[in-house]
């Protein structure tokens, strides 16, 4: 029987040409297992309302076509109730696009470099609250960085908004914290959301610089935008390392910058609690010692030479949780990875919960209600519910499943090969490029199924 060798993705995501050590996609587009932008169009029903258990497992058996990735992601990641009519879509969008803009131009009062198409890589302010006279702010925000251009379709203001802009933009950095600092003392929220400005800038030069994407400034500068607004708004998190490698795919994606940030924001709702910290802990250890556990009983020979090798706290693998394997896979790949992962994990009542959280609390919590259709959720999500598998923290996200699935599949070289953490370390580096993204979802399924099984016997 003839079977589709599937096309190349890469095409869809372009890569610079002096960039020849790139890992080439695994991810192929197959006619038939592929989500189609047919098939896509075809889940709708004339209102609007999406037949989403079909497209779910579409989705996992062959990924998104690139061509409508972005908007599948919007359903994927909760932006949008599947129960909802075209119109009730369409009024959200507006209704974010609006609330972004307005975020954005509070952001653009304090520091005019926010929406002006440039951005900062040095610090331009001290911990007290003190301008700094730094040469390369000044270069970066008063050289023709080419048009200003937000990428947002409801943006406040008037036709003279631009121009003003770029007149405050073209005063130096220095000079615009000088009128900030002239009438007191900084807020605390304001000194401390521009103590993050450079960093995110920093961070924004080295994000997927391989993409040909990347090479255009008004792309570069809508992710240090909406980083920066996030961070405004987000005042419990603001900015943390590894957010960048988690926007980026969003800015690629979808051509408005306000429904980029939308999208990001929804993906942080899951993976916000990894990057809070404290004086004591960082987030992602919560999920370090889940990984641990789910090891120890998955494979508890692995579990005790990690132990030994003094790795028994997983923070080699701090990373992969961080960015979602970013670094891991190709970008191609890294996209159908998590895409099959929301897929799986998929919950319909996210949608309210994110919407009404008065209503609902967090995610998280365990107590949402839920759907009538156990069809509605994804394949992951049924065996929770099915398992009644819940900690105090709400059930294990399949990303800790990922990892230890990715951990199980190099036991026998860990096993025989590692001598200390370094070693430990190399042999999971040395996988970069070379993961299969549907296999180590595979293998995640069913080490969660081993798991849940074994945890409800104990």
């Amino acid at each position: 029987m003839w079977r589709d060798p599937g096309q190349p993705a890469d095409s869809y995501y372009q890569v610079r040409p002096e960039c020849t050590d790139v890992p080439k996609s695994k991810f192929k587009i197959k006619a038939g297992k592929t989500l189609s932008s047919r098939k896509w169009q075809a889940a709708f029903t004339p209102e609007g309302y999406l037949d989403i258990s079909k497209t779910l497992g579409r989705i996992y058996r062959g990924g998104i076509h690139p061509s409508i990735r972005g908007e599948v992601w919007e359903f994927l990641l909760s932006c949008y109730d599947p129960k909802s009519t075209f119109d009730e879509r369409d009024q959200i969008r507006q209704r974010r696009r609006v609330q972004y803009a307005r975020w954005k131009e509070e952001c653009r009062q304090i520091f005019p470099v926010v929406g002006s198409g440039k951005f900062i890589t040095a610090p331009v302010i001290t911990e007290d609250g003190q301008p700094i006279q730094e040469p390369l702010v000044i270069l970066e925000t008063t050289q023709d960085g080419g048009p200003s251009q937000d990428g947002n379709s409801a943006e406040i203001g008037n036709s003279n908004a631009s121009a003003t802009n770029q007149s405050r933009t073209n005063t130096s950095c220095s000079e615009m914290v000088k009128q900030l600092t002239s009438h007191g003392p900084l807020d605390k929220k304001v000194t401390q959301w521009m103590l993050t400005l450079h960093q995110i800038g920093l961070d924004v030069h080295r994000t997927d610089r391989t993409l040909v994407f990347y090479e255009k400034q008004e792309n570069l500068s809508k992710l240090w935008d909406i980083l920066s607004v996030y961070a405004w708004i987000d005042t419990d998190v603001g900015y943390c390392q590894g957010m960048s490698d988690l926007c980026s795919p969003m800015i690629v994606l979808l051509e408005d910058e306000a429904d980029a940030f939308w999208c990001f924001e929804r993906l942080m709702r899951r993976l916000r609690g990894n990057f809070r910290c404290t004086e004591r802990s960082v987030g992602v250890e919560t999920q370090l010692s889940n990984l641990a556990e789910i090891t120890q009983v998955i494979d508890p020979k692995l579990h005790q030479h990690l132990d030994a090798l003094g790795g028994g706290d997983y923070l080699f693998a701090f990373r992969m949780l961080m960015v979602l394997f970013r670094r891991e896979f190709s970008f191609c790949d890294s996209l159908y990875l998590w895409e099959m992962m929301w897929a799986l994990e998929y919950d319909p009542d996210l949608f309210s919960v994110y919407e009404e959280p008065e209503l609902n609390g967090e995610k998280g919590e365990g107590s949402k209600g839920r759907a009538k259709s156990i069809r509605h959720y994804g394949k992951f999500e049924r065996e929770n519910m099915k398992n009644g598998a819940a900690n105090s923290e709400g059930p294990l996200p399949m990303s800790v499943f990922l990892v230890a699935s990715v951990l199980k599949d190099k036991s026998s070289k860990l096993l025989h090969e590692a001598r200390g953490l370094d070693d430990v370390v190399k042999i999971l580096n040395d996988m970069t490029g070379n993961l299969d993204a549907k296999k180590a979802c595979s293998g995640a399924m069913k080490l969660h199924k081993k798991y849940l099984k074994k945890a409800k016997k104990a």
